[in-house]
């Protein structure tokens, strides 16, 4: 072996020896949400008077506690013997999925364990929507319908189903928001395909909606 060989090893330890977080800097782990605290919130009447959409954000992050209950009222688990959900899907498909879109990278709700699944170390929130907003608000929700959950129906009919149940979805966070004084709105203006692409995702899965949640803007 060369001299330049063992200089440039020598220099990848000199780097991780002053820098040993670059080890770990592209590395996302599973995130155990906390139980959700489903004994809590307003009473629905009043949560639908105050349901509205916001388009202004502060930049503070959501409490762990708050980012738990927001995903299971979305679309978690209520039923444990079952399975089923906080929101349908049409022949209990569950085609829908949650992707939360963070500074600190995109992760994918797991409904049955309650966990947040590492996807990409990179954050790609100015990828979820063409509003200025969405770069820097602290969650945009994405989702996404799996079309291979859905049989043999046309797309046309997947898509339609899909969009169904990306609205009951979307109405509960909306709901959950109106509850605990978060801001919200449903978003449309979306490069799929782009999206698409920077999620990695297969060709039978698709971007629905996305949704953007953080604390209104003071």
């Amino acid at each position: 072996m060369n001299t330049n060989f063992f200089q440039a090893i020598r220099l990848v330890f000199i780097i991780l020896l002053i820098c040993p977080s670059l080890t770990f800097a592209q590395e996302l782990e599973h995130i155990q949400l906390l139980e959700p605290q489903t004994d809590g919130g307003r009473p629905l009447m009043q949560v639908l008077k105050d349901r509205s959409s916001s388009r202004e954000f502060s930049d503070e992050k959501l409490p762990m506690q708050v980012l738990s209950d927001m995903l299971w009222a979305a679309f978690g688990v209520n039923r444990q013997e079952s399975g089923k959900r906080t929101a349908p899907s049409a022949n209990n498909r569950q085609e829908m999925d949650i992707y939360v879109a963070t500074a600190e990278g995109l992760y994918l709700y797991d409904a049955k364990t309650h966990m947040l699944m590492p996807v990409l170390a990179e954050d790609i929130r100015a990828k979820t929507g063409t509003q200025q907003f969405v770069q820097e608000v602290p969650v945009n929700l994405v989702y996404v319908s799996d079309f291979s959950k859905m049989g043999d129906a046309e797309e046309s009919q997947k898509y339609i189903t899909s969009s169904a149940n990306t609205g009951f979805i979307s109405q509960n966070v909306y709901l959950y928001c109106a509850s605990e004084g978060l801001a919200t709105v449903v978003r449309g203006l979306v490069d799929k395909p782009a999206l698409e692409k920077a999620m990695k995702l297969r060709p039978d899965q698709k971007v629905i909606l996305a949704q953007s949640v953080g604390y209104p803007k003071k």
